[in-house]
């Protein structure tokens, strides 16, 4: 984890809330989805002419990628519609990097040293102390947060499918362009296909925001696949989800939910966690 590979990441994780908190802020759930995917298609179609096509071996991955993407997506939808974005975002991405731990270590053999792993069990502290406090005080709602852990898993699936695909694909940049153009087809069309002659009117109110998403979408995954070529897919998992930090604040400020003090300490906890990854970088 160089600090070239840590800023990317966090950028990432700042463009990453950002998208999020424009599908949870667009009223009708499928039409921000369909805006954000279906620009995200239109994003990997402009940009794959200009790079390297991804390698045979790296098809595999990347066409299993997809169809985890689109359960993500449909999961995703669901949590927003049953919870608070400061409670579904903060489990959703929270779940993700201990599995992503154990699935790097099963299938990709990286286990991390002793620093690496302290910094991503601190990191991964501080990540459920912030979902925890979005349940504080309220009787919880099982559904909707079933629905979040299910996208935890999602997330982490395909975090270690494209972390093996963009590997092998020789192009980050290709991997990128044609994994948004092959998974971003589905909720557009599955959107045309339910509200057939209504889809551009109910569509044309949110297209400019739901552009802003998909460029956001893609250029925060754009880091991450970038950043899965040069260090170990559990640190970068668990450094990619201090988004979740960025999350909570965007949640307090302009859906003003609380922040408090035990989502201070949790960033804090989260803190510590970097650094400890970069030391063992």
């Amino acid at each position: 984890m160089t600090p070239l590979v840590t800023a990317a990441v966090l950028l990432a994780a700042v463009t990453h809330a950002s998208w999020n908190a424009i599908a949870h802020k667009i009223t009708d759930k499928l039409a921000g989805f369909a805006l954000i995917s279906g620009g995200g298609v239109l994003i990997g179609l402009a940009l794959a002419p200009f790079v390297a096509f991804p390698a045979a071996a790296a098809w595999p991955y990347l066409l299993a990628s997809a169809a985890v993407h689109i359960a993500y997506y449909a999961l995703l939808m669901k949590s927003f519609r049953l919870g608070d974005f400061g409670q579904a975002y903060p489990i959703a991405r929270g779940t993700a990097p201990l599995v992503v731990t154990l699935l790097a270590a099963l299938f990709a053999h990286e286990v991390p040293d002793g620093w690496a792993a302290a910094g991503i069990a601190l990191s991964c502290a501080g990540l459920t102390g912030v979902a925890l406090w979005g349940l504080r005080g309220r009787r919880p709602d099982w559904a909707a947060i079933g629905a979040a852990l299910a996208t935890g898993l999602t997330i982490a699936v395909y975090t270690v499918l494209d972390g093996l695909g963009v590997r092998a694909s020789g192009s980050s940049l290709g991997y990128i362009a044609w994994l948004m153009a092959v998974q971003g087809v589905v909720v557009p069309a599955y959107a045309v296909w339910h509200w057939r002659g209504e889809t551009l009117a109910l569509l044309r109110p949110f297209a400019g925001v739901g552009l802003l998403g998909a460029a956001l979408s893609v250029a925060a995954y754009a880091l991450v696949l970038w950043a899965q070529t040069r260090a170990e897919l559990a640190p970068i998992a668990a450094l990619r989800e201090s988004s979740i930090i960025v999350g909570a604040a965007i949640g307090a400020v302009f859906f003003k939910e609380r922040f408090g003090a035990p989502r201070v300490a949790a960033a804090g906890l989260l803190v510590v966690g970097i650094g400890l990854m970069l030391h063992a970088g």
